[in-house]
């Protein structure tokens, strides 16, 4: 690459640390620091200068914007009145992101809105609604909101745009929102799930290969109608530069916007360009607009993308498969497919814990497809003043998304399409640098240094497997938190997984895939058995998502019949994927590594007279050594006094008790807490939730028996460590131990059910 093209990547690396803010992204920037200092260093002292500066810039720029947005999230959940603005229409029940700011402060940030009112996109609203931080953003739910009379042009068009859509296609409305405005809330999951097997998800959203299509369509039809080239030129990137503002700049459109105008800009002054300066230039570009991009996944799958094609370049003139021919043009995108699917495959393992076998294959036979869909899609809503030619042209149309999903199926349907992952970060960092060093073999005139470095990554990663979830010796109980909702994770003194509960799963906030399952592939570690507490959606939303990337062995539910869509989609996930389903009865038991799981409800005579699934909590006590964990989902009251009345006392004792309910008044009753007498009491609860949780009688009631409390809204996530002697506690800014109290029975145990 020319130097300027290792300057350009030392400021792309440089935001990525800063927006970070960990240590391993301040290590990883300046790894690449040195290395591009130790290339250019031909160049002068004043090239590796400017390659370091511009890199700690860049990062510093970063820290400021993640610490402004970090401010102004907490004067969101400060704020009594707060005002907001979303990219498109919310009925009730939708979610969407919106920007939102206090009406007290001068800041703004991205939101997710959860909408109980109908909102229109574009339209600034005012509610009184609170906000809850959820990682590094806030979520609103709104119940109501009063229109302020200001709008914002970007959004109100989108919106406009969407609503084009919806009355121009009908039928085919879902999927050409995804294809043109990048607006997927209506794909539906089994839809998405297909065409993840498949290879093909990446094509439901606006990327680069869309915004290069439309904007080389719109070159093709301003040449065809006589303009000059210049013309033809300015034309072309003016329309999809207002095409790629419109969309709301995602990363990968305006990667695609910059590089097909570069290209055209040194093509009408005939200079020569260079392929990775353009590249380099077009990633720079939206991470100058938005210092987080480098963490965006479409804008890593971008930049990824299109450095595959050109190490495929490469490659084919190494191996003199240019020139014309339709078997060598074949030969070509087969061979591009297929390095694209290798180069993509560490992020798309971390991400979606699924890599399709079948994608080179599928790809080979969308991508003309697309080619032809695309224009068709655009041009149908440039017609959209006319309605009649604009629907002519949408039915058109229709045959080739029917075509398109047709690949989709078929490639989804082998059992073997895709494998299901659940790869820790380092192991993707591993098969990242192999995948490096194979793709600069490619580029390069000296293989044998690249390809080296790609077999000791391998081997690396075969030894690390065989090093792996060796555990540490103890019983962890991982409190995560996931806002208002419950995720607990059991990790066994050999490093295996018991996850109970999965937090929640609305649009956009799916809990199990953005905390929980990185969570457990941080740590390692393979999950032996779920187990559902009840289908409500702040405990079931994330199963779906947690059990496609860990594939436990056993799902263990209570089977409560008001089953949620939520939950039946975590059955057809467990059941696509072969995990073994259990309905839990009181007195059933499993057996892990050591540690003993007590299932002390539900009974089904119980719960058949039940509508309120909190009711028909699943209740497991946990048991490892003289120590005991009680585990009671939303039970409230009823399920308390029929435990009391069900269950010896001496198996309603334990040392942990994860509060029922997320500390509400209708659970954790006097006589109940009398009967556990727990040490620790903990709290899974959303910050500043707007259902009051937790209740203050039952903090006074924990206090009064001096029972130590931990909240996730207070402390974050907890870890309780023991060796079944003694409890340590760990958070994010205190540790300490406290002795155990409660002894697990020991004989008359019935037999493990596996």
């Amino acid at each position: 690459m020319p130097p300027t093209s290792w300057i350009l990547l030392c400021i792309i690396t440089g935001s990525a640390a800063g927006a970070t803010g960990d240590a391993a992204g301040i290590v990883f920037a300046a790894t690449i620091g040195l290395a591009v200092a130790r290339r250019v260093r031909r160049h002068g002292r004043l090239a590796i200068v400017a390659a370091l500066a511009l890199s700690a810039a860049s990062a510093l720029r970063a820290a400021a914007d993640r610490w402004r947005d970090a401010h102004c999230r907490a004067e969101l959940v400060r704020a009594g009145t707060i005002e907001f603005v979303t990219d498109f229409d919310l009925r009730v029940g939708d979610a969407g992101p919106a920007q939102m700011r206090p009406t007290d402060a001068r800041c703004n940030t991205k939101g997710v809105i959860r909408a109980r009112a109908a909102v229109v996109g574009g339209q600034w609203y005012r509610t009184t609604s609170r906000a809850a931080p959820v990682g590094r953003s806030v979520i609103v739910t709104v119940t109501s909101a009063r229109a302020t009379g200001e709008r914002q042009w970007r959004p109100a068009l989108r919106a406009a745009g969407v609503r084009r859509v919806d009355s121009i296609f009908v039928r085919d409305a879902p999927m050409a929102r995804a294809l043109l405005l990048a607006d997927m809330h209506l794909i539906a999951p089994e839809i998405r799930e297909r065409w993840s097997r498949a290879g093909l998800v990446h094509l439901l959203s606006v990327s680069g290969v869309h915004v290069a299509i439309v904007a080389a369509a719109l070159l093709l039809l301003a040449t065809a109608m006589r303009l000059s080239s210049r013309a033809a030129t300015l034309v072309a990137l003016v329309a999809t530069a207002a095409y790629v503002v419109i969309l709301g700049l995602p990363p990968p459109a305006v990667r695609a916007g910059v590089m097909f105008g570069c290209v055209l800009i040194a093509k009408l002054r005939q200079r020569p360009s260079s392929e990775w300066s353009v590249l380099m230039l077009g990633a720079l570009l939206p991470v100058l607009v938005d210092s987080a991009a480098p963490l965006d996944l479409g804008w890593q799958l971008s930049v990824l993308g299109v450095a595959a094609l050109a190490a495929t370049g490469a490659l084919v003139r190494k191996l003199g498969w240019s020139g014309d021919g339709w078997w060598r043009g074949l030969r070509r995108e087969a061979l591009a497919c297929v390095v694209a699917s290798v180069a993509s495959a560490p992020i798309v393992a971390w991400y979606f814990g699924t890599v399709s076998l079948v994608a080179p294959v599928t790809n080979l036979l969308a991508a003309p497809l697309v080619a032809v869909l695309q224009p068709t899609l655009f041009l149908a809503l440039a017609a959209a003043p006319s309605l009649p030619v604009a629907r002519f042209i949408a039915g058109a149309a229709h045959p080739v998304l029917a075509l398109l999903d047709g690949v989709a199926t078929v490639g989804a349907r082998p059992t073997w399409a895709a494998l299901q992952l659940a790869p820790t970060l380092l192991q993707c960092v591993i098969v990242g640098v192999a995948v490096g060093g194979l793709l600069t073999a490619m580029i390069q005139r000296r293989v044998a240094p690249p390809l080296f470095v790609t077999a000791l990554s391998l081997m690396v990663l075969a030894w690390h497997d065989l090093f792996a979830w060796r555990g540490s010796g103890v019983l962890e109980l991982h409190l995560l938190d996931v806002g208002q909702g419950d995720a607990v994770a059991l990790r066994t003194p050999h490093g295996h997984w018991i996850v109970v509960d999965a937090g929640g799963g609305p649009p956009g906030l799916d809990r199990g895939r953005r905390t929980v399952l990185p969570y457990l592939r941080r740590l390692g570690g393979p999950v032996d058995a779920f187990i559902l507490s009840h289908p409500h959606l702040d405990h079931v939303g994330g199963a779906p998502a947690l059990i496609g990337g860990t594939r436990p062995r056993w799902y263990f539910d209570a089977a409560f019949a008001g089953a949620t869509d939520a939950y039946r989609a975590s059955l057809e996930s467990a059941a696509v994927r072969g995990v073994r389903w259990q309905r839990v009865h009181p007195r059933d038991t499993v057996r892990v590594d050591g540690v003993l799981l007590r299932f002390l409800a539900p009974d089904s005579a119980w719960t058949a007279r039940l509508t309120d699934a909190n009711l028909a909590s699943t209740i497991v006590r946990v048991e490892y050594g003289r120590v005991a964990m009680l585990l009671v989902g939303d039970a409230e009251r009823e399920e308390e006094e029929w435990l009391l009345r069900e269950t010896p006392a001496e198996l309603l004792r334990a040392d942990v008790l994860k509060v029922g309910h997320h500390g509400s008044r209708t659970s954790s009753t006097p006589s109940f807490l009398d009967a556990v007498q727990p040490t620790l009491a903990l709290i899974s609860v959303g910050r500043g939730n707007s259902y009051g949780h937790p209740s203050p009688e039952v903090l006074q009631s924990l206090a009064a028996r001096q029972i130590s409390i931990v909240r996730t809204d207070v402390a974050g996530t907890a870890v309780v460590r023991t060796d079944g002697y003694s409890l340590s506690v760990t958070t994010a800014a205190h540790q300490w131990t406290l002795p155990s109290t409660a002894a697990s029975p020991r004989s008359g145990l019935p037999s493990p059910v596996r």
